[in-house]
């Protein structure tokens, strides 16, 4: 409001031609309806034609003089609309601007919308709302002056529903508006969640995210659907505003006919108020409450997005002392927090589905490598995907690095964590970009570092260098794998996540892999498919359906027989 004031002061003169303008539309309606009383009053019911006509032809002239007073009136709308619509295209680019260079670089991919289709929005709501409200508030006057003109007992009859309507239509806005608001982020919400799905769809094949991705994206539809019907609502309370203020005075004035002709109010009279009602008023309300209820919640809500809080300058921003780079160009992560913690976390497939992790508590410190395990289908990749934030939990909270996973963009939670699947991610290019596909800044010293870590030399030279083409259905599962385990060796993530992302090894390999995974910096999680696997693990989950244990092996050996049973099972296969 204060910017608004603001705005409008700086632009008197405008405003000043403006009501000039419509205060001739003022006259003009007074007219209209005072003539046509006056030609039945003095002409027609007293037998008087010639003065009847010349009455209506004062009528008609009034009207045709309208004509160059909507002309002068849309003379001075762009001096308002324009340099609105100037200043917020200003502001949406400084926006743009300042969010790319401000710490973090962050791209405002809402910048071409709010340049182009709200801007425009604002400028043609706000040109829609002036003339609607201009031509209520004149209109109105000049109809009122005319029924206290006529008769002053007209207004005990014409003003009470008038008010009413007015008064519940001035009360909905706020809720309307608000309602405005939830449709306009539902419907982002949708649009981002369809921008996701479409650019991380082979990710989601990839990592079996398909039933999380597909829930998150109906909640997302159900919500855009129910802002939608609320929005219906709200409509509906417009009408009956409409039809209290304007319609009921018509039906009113009707039935108080007879007490009004006892009161002495002639019959010209009538016909006069009833056209002040149906060409006047009710014309003007039934514009101001459309457009208000539409264009001005829609411009109550852009406006307050383009005006909105500018993100501070990078220049004004305090630099962060610079990090010393660990080896392989890592960035030590801050051992302040926890790299995971789980609290209370309950994760089921369905309503009433039987819960595959229950009130499970976790804490995984920086730089430990757990590894997970528990019979087949008893949660273990539930558990890595709810860590990883692609299935969201029916109760309790998951923190990375002691920030809800809930809370976090899909850029900052891909920066934060890597979930390696069992079925490896390989596309068809070259072997370096296949490398590089999750950090495509890698330094060559750092593929080579990845690539003797992982014993992939034969690979390479098999494929001619790293810059051979790779063909994923030319490569063996072990191979997608190591692949995969190179590129997560490559990243920056500090928190990886491997669900059986080495089965397809033979122990040596998953032994050198999983080495070279727990000596970058960062914390290492392992769905383990061997014993060996999780004998070099700091601490062992065991999920058993009912309770979790964590522990050494050791510990586990003395306090859970589920675990004791898996041992037996490995070294009964090893044997």
């Amino acid at each position: 409001m204060a910017s608004g004031r603001t705005f409008l002061g700086r632009r008197k003169r405008v405003l000043a031609r403006l009501a000039a303008w419509s205060a001739a539309e003022s006259a003009q309606t007074f007219l209209g309806g005072y003539c046509v009383a006056r030609s039945l009053d003095d002409g027609f019911l007293r037998g008087s034609t010639a003065t009847g006509l010349l009455w209506l032809t004062a009528a008609a002239v009034v009207i045709l003089l309208g004509a160059p007073v909507v002309r002068g009136v849309f003379a001075q709308l762009p001096h308002l609309t324009e340099p609105l619509r100037d200043h917020l295209v200003r502001r949406s680019v400084v926006r743009a601007l300042r969010m790319a260079t401000a710490g973090g670089g962050t791209v405002d991919t809402t910048a071409v919308s709010r340049l182009t289709s709200q801007t425009e929005i604002a400028r043609d709501s706000f040109a829609g709302l002036v003339l609607a409200a201009r031509s209520f508030v004149f209109v109105a006057a000049g109809a009122l002056v005319g029924l206290v003109s006529l008769a002053p007992q007209f207004l005990l009859v014409v003003l009470p529903p008038l008010v009413l309507g007015v008064a519940l239509f001035i009360a909905s806005l706020r809720p309307m508006a608000r309602a405005q608001h939830r449709y306009l982020d539902a419907d982002e919400a949708v649009g981002r969640r369809a921008e996701i799905t479409r650019t991380a769809l082979r990710d989601i094949v990839a990592c079996g995210a398909q039933e999380p991705t597909a829930a998150r994206n109906r909640r997302a539809v159900e919500e855009a659907a129910a802002a939608q019907r609320a929005l219906a609502r709200w409509a509906a309370v417009r009408t009956l505003s409409v039809a209290t203020a304007g319609q009921l005075p018509v039906f009113l004035l009707l039935a108080a006919t007879p007490w009004l002709l006892r009161q002495g109010v002639t019959a010209g009279a009538l016909v006069g108020a009833l056209t002040y009602v149906l060409q006047a008023l009710l014309p003007a309300l039934h514009t101001l409450m459309t457009v208000l209820g539409a264009a001005g919640a829609r411009l109550f809500v852009i406006l307050d997005r383009l005006t909105g809080p500018l993100p501070v300058p990078s220049a004004t921003l305090a630099a962060p002392p610079a990090a010393a780079p660990g080896e392989h160009g890592h960035t030590p992560a801050a051992p302040a927090t926890a790299a995971l913690r789980l609290r209370g976390v309950r994760a089921a497939y369905g309503p009433g589905a039987r819960a595959v992790l229950d009130a499970l508590d976790l804490t995984v410190e920086n730089g430990e490598h757990i590894a997970v395990v528990g019979p087949s289908g008893i949660g273990k990749s539930t558990l890595l995907q709810v860590a990883a934030g692609l299935l969201a939990p029916d109760r309790g909270k998951v923190l990375l690095s002691g920030r809800p996973v809930g809370c976090l963009p899909p850029s900052e939670l891909a920066a934060l964590r890597m979930l390696i699947p069992q079925e490896a991610y390989v596309f068809t290019g070259s072997l370096r970009d296949n490398l590089r596909y999750l950090r495509p800044d890698a330094r060559p010293s750092d593929v080579d570092d990845a690539v003797r870590a992982l014993a992939l030399e034969r690979l390479v030279e098999r494929v001619g260098g790293l810059d051979g083409q790779v063909r994923p259905d030319a490569l063996s599962l072990g191979e997608r794998q190591l692949i995969a385990l190179a590129r997560a060796h490559l990243c920056a993530a500090p928190l990886l996540l491997l669900d059986e992302a080495t089965c397809h090894l033979d122990p040596v390999a998953e032994a050198r892999a999983e080495h070279a995974l727990r000596t970058r910096p960062g914390t290492l999680v392992v769905v383990a498919h061997r014993l060996s696997s999780a004998l070099r693990a700091d601490r062992i989950l065991v999920l058993d359906g009912t309770r979790a244990q964590y522990g050494t092996h050791e510990d586990l050996l003395v306090r859970s027989a589920l675990y004791r049973d898996l041992v037996g099972h490995w070294n009964d296969v090893q044997r």
